[in-house]
């Protein structure tokens, strides 16, 4: 296993009580307001904690889902009503670099609203994405809509996969990360396909 994921795996054994909840809901909120971590070794060890009697496997789905959806939401309140001060900071300048967000500003124009959820399954670019969202005064509903969906479909997959076949961590780690690889790339084929039908037609009308 990740070196990370076994010394997480490790902290949740010890634990008891509403402790894995809490851990995982505050490191999830971390991951969504930029801290290095993979929200997928995070997700997995939830999913191992519950698969050895340490915690519900549906209240942890619900906890996972709560932590990631309301880090995401305290970055995109940041950039909505602080924009590009922020950014000027020692703190936030290393997460919400100058090259990362022209990136995200560039894919938004290019892909629209549905960044928010394809940015997702892109570890890095989430935290400049839904900052970005928030400066660009992106509706707030429109974002959860996005965010949300995307959180429906990452969290419940990776935990209760871990859950019922606990005792094929490894394998599961890989399978996982070729899932969301592949469900990336089937989102970036649909949007070129959608982008390119839609610039077909304009030009075919413009030619009318």
């Amino acid at each position: 296993m990740n070196h990370l994921l076994d010394r997480l795996v490790d902290l949740f054994l010890g634990l008891y009580g509403p402790m894995p909840y809490t851990i995982v809901f505050i490191i999830l909120f971390g991951c969504g307001i930029g801290l290095p971590i993979p929200e997928d070794i995070i997700l997995i060890g939830a999913g191992v904690a519950s698969y050895y009697g340490v915690a519900n496997v549906n209240l942890m789905v619900l906890v996972a889902i709560l932590g990631i959806l309301v880090g995401d939401c305290i970055i995109f309140w940041l950039g909505a009503h602080y924009g590009r001060k922020l950014t000027k900071k020692w703190f936030f300048n290393r997460i919400l670099s100058p090259e990362r967000l022209e990136w995200v500003k560039g894919k938004f124009h290019r892909w629209g609203n549905r960044l928010i959820f394809i940015v997702r399954f892109m570890p890095g670019f989430r935290a400049p994405a839904y900052f970005s969202a928030g400066t660009l005064h992106l509706p707030f509903r429109i974002f959860i809509f996005y965010d949300g969906m995307a959180a429906l479909i990452s969290a419940p997959l990776i935990v209760y996969t871990v859950f019922f076949f606990g005792d094929q961590v490894d394998l599961i780690v890989k399978r996982i990360q070729k899932v969301e690889s592949g469900i990336l790339i089937t989102i970036i084929a649909v949007a070129v396909i959608i982008a390119t039908k839609f610039f077909l037609s304009r030009r075919k009308h413009a030619t009318r």
